[in-house]
């Protein structure tokens, strides 16, 4: 009986077919490349998304005909280049980012990219930033996609419901956690949130919802997709 391979050949063996289907339709350029080494030297954690996934963002975006998007951790702005790519000229990202460091990083990487005059990085908590940009009363958002802190993820979530038109995508990255969702309780914060997060979108009428586990470069995870069904009324939590 073959044995089964170990979790480090697992993992040299998704990286592998990771950079094979990378260089053939992942579409990385020296930009991109450029904003993975500034965040780096700049010693941002390296918790991006892959190449792979950035043109997965990019492609929902242009599916769902994106005019205004709306990201929840910007990090080094790697993932807010492969979205805001693919908004029209008139289009707009939004990007929310508790650390301002990390903001500098991102608005140095989006301004080498072009990309300055399309995105907008607010800095603070993102729950704060959620409220201020519901009072604003501003469009609504096509697509949201939310890679921050996970045991806030529920309420991410609730955010950026209220914020989207009807049909619009919400997309949740590091859902799986290594399957460590489905283990037993733990006191770990992240589970907690993505337990909860799982429990809105299995309840909430607005939403239909799958998850896809995904392995690579990045280990084995997986995303949440919700589509809003319909518009959040004024009262809706």
């Amino acid at each position: 009986m073959p044995q089964r391979p170990s979790p480090a050949e697992d993992l040299a063996l998704w990286t592998a077919v990771d950079r094979y289907f990378g260089t053939r339709v992942g579409d990385s350029d020296a930009t991109l490349e450029a904003a993975l080494r500034e965040s780096a030297a700049a010693g941002l954690p390296a918790i991006q998304v892959s190449p792979l996934q950035g043109k997965l963002l990019h492609l929902l975006a242009r599916a769902c005909g994106a005019r205004r998007i709306l990201e929840i951790g910007t990090l080094g702005g790697y993932s807010a280049i492969w979205l805001a790519r693919a908004l029209p000229p008139d289009g707009r990202l939004v990007t929310l980012e508790i650390e301002p460091r990390h903001a500098e990083v991102a608005r140095a990487n989006l301004a080498r990219a072009g990309l300055a005059d399309r995105v907008e990085i607010r800095i603070g908590p993102a729950l704060e930033s959620l409220e201020c940009l519901a009072a604003e009363h501003g469009p609504p958002f096509d697509l949201t996609f939310i890679d921050a802190d996970k045991s806030s993820y529920p309420e991410y979530l609730v955010g950026a419901v209220r914020l989207s038109r009807p049909g619009a995508l919400i997309v949740a990255d590091n859902v799986v956690r290594r399957g460590d969702v489905v283990a037993p309780p733990s006191d770990d914060a992240s589970v907690a949130g993505i337990r909860r997060m799982a429990d809105r979108l299995a309840t909430d009428p607005r939403l239909s919802a799958t998850v896809v586990q995904t392995v690579g470069v990045k280990g084995y995870d997986g995303f949440a997709l919700a589509l809003v069904l319909e518009a959040p009324s004024a009262s809706a939590t």
